[in-house]
């Protein structure tokens, strides 16, 4: 009878430590950030025309540090928001049922922005992990072709 309670505690504090892990280790997972070489605004352009080779279309670059001097009288430094599609990813994904509530991560979006150290650096999603997460369609979809798309808009930063 001890012997079974020991294991139960075992494995259930196996369990919090690895949720724990988790909790730690996935915001770095999921969202990774690299600096740039070049300035800004070059920055941008750079992954616009990258995106754009790869048959990707620009649904809109946001100015999100206008944005929020504009609604909120707050200065940010630089932070723009490269929103991109690929119609025959999202409608492979989009196209089933269960997967429509991936749309809550569509467009692609890559961030450039400046930090207060005065270099540029550039935001993306894991695009595989993603994929990974959800298996399927949206594995075989983001966790190979978007994946592999994604780390050519920004080759040039390694």
């Amino acid at each position: 009878m001890k012997k079974s309670v020991y294991i139960i505690a075992a494995g259930f504090a196996g369990a919090i430590i690895a949720a724990m892990v988790m909790v730690l280790l996935m915001p770095g997972m999921m969202i990774r950030e690299q600096t740039s070489p070049f300035g800004f605004e070059e920055t941008v352009e750079k992954i616009k025309t990258a995106a754009e080779t790869e048959g990707w279309v620009i649904s809109g670059i946001s100015d999100l540090s206008a944005s929020v001097k504009k609604h909120g009288n707050y200065d940010l430094s630089s932070v723009k928001l490269i929103n991109m599609c690929q119609a025959d990813h999202a409608f492979k994904i989009l196209n089933e049922d269960a997967n429509k509530k991936i749309s809550v991560f569509m467009p692609c979006t890559i961030s450039v922005y400046k930090k207060s150290d005065g270099k540029v650096y550039v935001g993306s999603m894991n695009a595989g992990l993603l994929g990974t997460m959800f298996g399927g369609t949206v594995a075989e979809v983001m966790g190979n072709t978007v994946a592999a798309q994604q780390q050519k808009f920004i080759a040039f930063l390694n």
